[in-house]
């Protein structure tokens, strides 16, 4: 199907259908692709943007880790952290991002704190999901086997929350792209975001496309990568592949 719909948009493209000014030819897109890697501008802007997803998602997500598991095994870490964790998360990053600039100014910082944000709530709220669903007969089971505290939550809580903490580690890696798109296109030097405003202030559909193009590529890299390590890290469950064996 994606095939087809190239081949399509290719075809309607060089019949005139669509304007070039408006959507350009697949071709077209990857010519430009092609003459900003030989030049070594894409690859320099693709670094970045990468760099900065990455720290940011460090960041956010071992702070939203920490966070969660305080809050799924402490009420008073629960009364504390969880409605300011809330109220924050209900704040639009485009609101907070000229407080962000005054805070941070212009530089990489506030780039990696919106990024960071961005990350730390879908691993919080899964951390703290993954805790309170472990299954009670297994904690149970522990107690009754004489299993001290500090084993259970090592061997019985920690794993049961596992898959829902993988879970908010895969929607964590799309909120930093989300997030890093608001966060390059306001003064940032470098950067996939950059491309997109310096090609919006050109009127560079061709550019504009080819970044459309890229985060989609990342995202689902990323994604593809997430559910490799779900497979690895959750083999003995037997929702996963592997967890017969």
């Amino acid at each position: 199907m994606p095939l087809l719909l190239l081949v399509t948009w290719e075809l309607l493209a060089r019949a005139g259908v669509i304007a070039p000014d408006v959507l350009p030819a697949p071709s077209s897109v990857g010519e430009t692709a092609w003459r900003l890697t030989q030049t070594g501008e894409l690859p320099t802007h693709l670094w970045e943007s990468l760099k900065r997803a990455a720290i940011g998602l460090a960041i956010g997500g071992s702070i939203g880790l920490v966070l969660g598991t305080l809050t799924g095994f402490s009420r008073l870490a629960e009364a504390i952290v969880d409605r300011n964790i809330q109220i924050v998360r209900a704040i639009p990053f485009l609101a907070i991002l000229p407080l962000v600039m005054v805070w941070f100014g212009v530089g990489e910082s506030g780039r990696y704190f919106l990024v960071a944000l961005g990350t730390l709530f879908p691993i919080y709220l899964n951390t703290v999901l993954g805790i309170r669903q472990v299954d009670p007969k297994l904690l149970e089971m522990g107690r009754v086997i004489g299993l001290p505290k500090l084993r259970l939550v090592r061997t019985v809580i920690l794993p049961g929350a596992l898959p829902s903490v993988l879970l908010g580690v895969r929607l964590a890696l799309t909120n930093a792209w989300l997030a890093l798109v608001i966060a390059e296109t306001v003064g940032a030097p470098a950067g996939i975001g950059f491309m997109a405003t310096n090609a919006r202030e050109f009127l560079q559909t061709d550019v504009i496309v080819l970044v459309i193009v890229l985060y989609a590529l990342i995202g689902l890299s990323t994604d593809l990568i997430a559910r490799a390590l779900e497979r690895r890290l959750l083999a003995w469950h037997p929702n996963y592949t592997g967890g017969t064996k």
